[in-house]
């Protein structure tokens, strides 16, 4: 039989949280070696549990939940979401501008194969989630990096952007908060971001996953709010990371803006949902009692709770460190520190973070697994509690100093 290869739409996919170097991990783990997994989001193995009242929900609801939805989500779940947005000043949103998902991902991948065309171009930030540049890809389109300065707390280079816009660029994309530096965009910057869109006749991706995890001050701005009934946007939020459900697979995308000029995509959008028949729909019936309840992820934001606390405590360890600088995040899981090149000639991140996890079996993500442009930064989790957390950043620093040697 002749060789089987994967198609060639893959040729420019990846997506290094999940790749090789979790196969070493687990190649370490058959061995009997205890790994430290600090490349993932996954809020379960660290002690977070889901909010009772939403479980109980699930449980409740299942029996009702053996057959096929709408494919477009159980008409509670959107009528949640829409008012989750209403209460937020957005209040022309209604139900049938709610599309429920298996996830925030599966949804950027749906909303990608039915607005890109081959070689269209979509703006996307560096560092990103990995998922939107392979997804543009996977799509045929073109993703296109803009800088996000680290001396400017990871804000978005409004030029960088502006200068890589072409008759091509169709979208762009805001990952607000940000996943891997933790950046909260202020209002202004949501803003400049929105206009750029208007000037240039863009369509707004606004991935807010993490509004609800903030430190401090930080204030999260909705891009739906800035652009109004001129630009479209499509918002994505979910359960996954506030309320600790990260394996319900419960998200959604709300489509604001001037969508009667969007008819025609939106009904692609639709054709897709269909043919996946439906989202998971027990989960489903947890979104409007998360939405609807007593916010437990408050606790776990001010000052004294894990998600605040551990951010913190890793972020002041890493800065610690001679040669590391870590911006300190304002919001969501991760901190992404830099490694001075000059104290560490690192030529492939990769292997730095495949020797690492040999030597100290921890497991962390390289920069350029985050589409960045140098070698030079790690993306760290800061979910395990902080004894775990510092043993963890002493065994980094450790490795380290191996390297300054």
């Amino acid at each position: 039989m002749r060789r089987i290869v994967q198609s060639k739409k893959l040729q420019h996919v990846r997506y290094d949280v999940r790749g090789p170097i979790l196969v070493e991990a687990q190649r370490l783990e058959a061995e009997g070696h205890k790994i430290l997994k600090l490349n993932i989001g996954n809020t379960a193995p660290f002690g977070f549990e889901a909010p009772e009242a939403i479980v109980a929900d699930m449980v409740h609801n299942l029996p009702q939940s053996q057959g096929y939805a709408d494919s477009r989500g159980i008409y509670s779940a959107r009528t949640a979401v829409a008012q989750y947005y209403q209460s937020r000043g957005l209040t022309a949103t209604s139900v049938d501008d709610v599309y429920i998902g298996n996830g925030v991902s599966e949804l950027i991948t749906m909303v990608l194969q039915a607005f890109v065309d081959d070689g269209n171009e979509v703006l996307v930030p560096a560092p990103d989630y990995p998922l939107w540049t392979g997804a543009v890809s996977l799509s045929g389109g073109t993703p296109v990096h803009y800088r996000c300065d680290e001396e400017n707390g990871w804000m978005p280079d409004l030029a960088d952007i502006e200068a890589k816009i072409t008759p091509n660029t169709h979208a762009l994309v805001l990952i607000n908060p940000n996943n891997p530096t933790g950046a909260v965009y202020s209002q202004e910057m949501v803003r400049s971001l929105v206009d750029i869109a208007r000037r240039h006749d863009l369509v707004v991706m606004a991935d807010e996953i993490y509004e609800k995890i903030l430190f401090d001050d930080a204030v999260h701005h909705h891009a739906a709010a800035a652009a109004g009934d001129d630009v479209l946007c499509l918002t994505f939020s979910g359960l996954s990371k506030a309320y600790r459900v990260c394996g319900y697979r419960a998200g959604w995308v709300m489509v604001s803006g001037p969508t009667h000029l969007a008819g025609d995509f939106l009904e692609g959008l639709t054709l897709l949902a269909n043919m996946r028949m439906c989202a998971n729909v027990p989960a489903q019936h947890a979104i409007q009692t998360a939405l609807g309840g007593y916010q437990s992820v408050s606790e776990l934001i001010a000052p004294g709770g894990r998600f605040r606390e551990q951010s913190k405590l890793a972020a002041r360890l890493l800065n610690d460190i001679p040669g590391v600088s870590c911006v300190e995040p304002m919001g969501a899981l991760y901190c992404f520190p830099r490694l001075d090149p000059q104290v560490y000639p690192i030529e492939s991140d990769e292997a730095f973070v495949i020797d690492l996890l040999r030597a100290k079996k921890i497991l962390v993500t390289h920069g350029t697994g985050f589409n960045w442009f140098a070698p030079d930064h790690f993306r760290l989790v800061t979910l395990p509690d902080e004894e775990i957390l510092t043993e963890a950043i002493g065994r980094i620093a450790e490795y380290l100093e191996t390297i300054r040697a």
